[in-house]
């Protein structure tokens, strides 16, 4: 039934053992685990998350991270993200802004080529 679902949503991204705390005792990111979990129990079609990632520590971030790898084998995901750690290990496709303008499109490791990128996001000078 429900409560099963519920349950078993919760084993998924690591909530179970706090089920029966208040949403409002729990850490920033088991909150953040928790508004996935509500988020997957509408079985999505596409999953559209904006800056999961947001005040978690590097612990939180490395959990959410491997949550979102599994599941993205199940759920494509649009993923808006300025922790570019997560943003190469999470995607497939990169699309990087600045100003609100995309500057460069690309897999990965073309994002992570790219003289723009690197100098917009990294901080590298390129030479003109």
């Amino acid at each position: 039934g429900l409560n099963e679902k519920a349950a078993s949503i919760l084993a998924d991204v690591g909530l179970a053992d706090r089920a029966r705390l208040r949403a409002g005792n729990l850490s920033h990111g088991e909150k953040r685990m928790l508004e996935l979990a509500l988020a997957l129990a509408c079985e999505p079609k596409l999953l559209i998350l904006d800056e999961p990632m947001a005040g978690t520590g590097p612990e939180e971030t490395a959990r959410l991270i491997e949550l979102l790898l599994a599941v993205k084998a199940r759920c494509p995901m649009l993923l808006v993200e300025h922790d570019m750690d997560a943003v190469f290990q999470l995607a497939d496709r990169i699309s990087v802004l600045v100003y609100g303008e995309i500057i460069a499109s690309g897999t990965p490791e073309e994002i992570r080529a790219d003289p723009r990128v690197r100098e917009a996001y990294l901080g590298e000078e390129v030479p003109a």
